[in-house]
């Protein structure tokens, strides 16, 4: 059930967008940020072996919801276990942090997008409702865990399930690519 602050859709828009600024201005002036680094995700996995996947995937969400690029955490994640388990481990880490990042921005925010009165954005969401899980795929495909494009569906007011399936089945061609061609770039610097 999403907070009631404000019913105003775009009031809405600029309480999670201050929200985030907030959010973005304590991590850079705490240092959070500067130790969310490919050598500080290869230290969690080589220290904590069950665990690690567990605060990966917790680094993970954090750090996407700060905004911090995805593949930081793949480059950290194949680095530290190889193409095979480091994708495996990104693939869990992506599903978690945009599941994470869907129900906070949900509840904070509402479908707020839904209630904005704009031609462009109707015809994205008939769009959307027409073919919700294949649509989503497709964003995945190209987007991977962009938080812009998290924050988009999730006030868009589609289904938790449209989303984590279109979300399941989007998420696993990129990693792998991105795998391969980190582990490539790796042969030659090691």
């Amino acid at each position: 059930m999403p907070v009631a602050l404000t019913s105003d859709p775009k009031k809405k828009l600029l309480l999670i967008g201050g929200f985030f600024i907030v959010l973005f201005l304590f991590v850079e002036l705490t240092g959070l940020r500067a130790q969310l680094s490919p050598d500080t995700i290869r230290a969690l996995f080589v220290q904590h072996t069950f665990v690690g996947l567990v605060l990966f995937c917790l680094a993970f969400s954090v750090g996407n919801l700060l905004y911090v690029p995805g593949w930081v955490f793949l480059v950290g994640a194949v680095f530290a276990l190889g193409k095979e388990w480091g994708g495996v481990a990104t693939f869990i880490a992506g599903l978690c942090s945009s599941t994470l990042s869907f129900f906070l921005i949900r509840h904070f925010g509402g479908t707020a997008l839904r209630r904005l009165n704009h031609r462009w954005a109707d015809t994205i969401f008939a769009h959307l409702d027409e073919r919700p899980i294949a649509s989503i795929t497709a964003l995945r495909l190209l987007f991977q865990t962009l938080p812009a494009l998290t924050y988009a569906l999730a006030l868009a007011d589609i289904r938790f399930r449209h989303y984590f399936l279109g979300t399941f089945m989007g998420l696993p061609l990129p990693i792998f690519l991105y795998c391969y061609f980190f582990d490539i770039i790796f042969q030659y610097v090691r």
